[in-house]
């Protein structure tokens, strides 16, 4: 028998309802509100409490407060990460961020997604496709980044963009949704 955190790592139909998930989400929820209500001068706190949650953290990065995701497990950052304010990270699945990231502030980046068929969602199914950004890149603001999303190395996604299919790398891709608009 799978469990219900099995089958969402997996990418299959889960319950986020399950008991089990229902308590790794309060935890990341209680560490999440204990890094933004920290002091913005409390600089070892902020990360001792970001590397108690996040998969894997690099030496060196900030994520400015507020910060949301839901398990925090699942988020690994490269060396040199930077985020802005209010970044949202819904990490039902792995989310891969590599070195030198640059994220504006608003940005949403969405693992989690539910079935078309109404009857699945009525059931309170979902299921999550995991995010991978590549090294050197550059998000601006306001930029929703769709589940099962691969954006490629030092390309620049531009502010409000959607990103709801894979973006190669070493472009400029922008819109809604978000397309390659120039190579770098």
């Amino acid at each position: 028998m799978k469990f219900e955190k099995d089958k969402m790592l997996s990418g299959e139909l889960y319950l986020a309802s399950d008991r089990v998930l229902n308590s790794e989400r309060n935890r990341a929820k209680q560490l999440v509100y204990d890094y933004n209500n920290s002091k913005p001068d409390e600089d070892e706190k902020r990360n001792l409490i970001i590397r108690e949650f996040l998969g894997y953290t690099s030496e060196e990065f900030n994520i400015e407060a507020p910060f949301h995701c839901d398990y925090g497990y699942n988020i690994t950052i490269g060396e040199k990460f930077y985020s802005n304010f209010n970044l949202i990270i819904l990490d039902c699945a792995k989310v891969t961020i590599g070195d030198n990231v640059l994220i504006g502030p608003n940005v949403g980046i969405y693992t989690a997604t539910h079935p078309i068929d109404p009857n699945l969602r009525k059931q309170e199914y979902e299921f999550a496709l995991p995010i991978t950004i590549g090294n050197n890149v550059w998000i601006g603001g306001n930029v929703v980044i769709n589940p099962g999303v691969t954006i490629g190395d030092n390309s620049v996604i531009g502010s409000g963009s959607v990103v709801t299919k894979d973006i190669p790398e070493n472009v400029v891709a922008v819109g809604n949704p978000c397309r390659v608009v120039k190579k770098i």
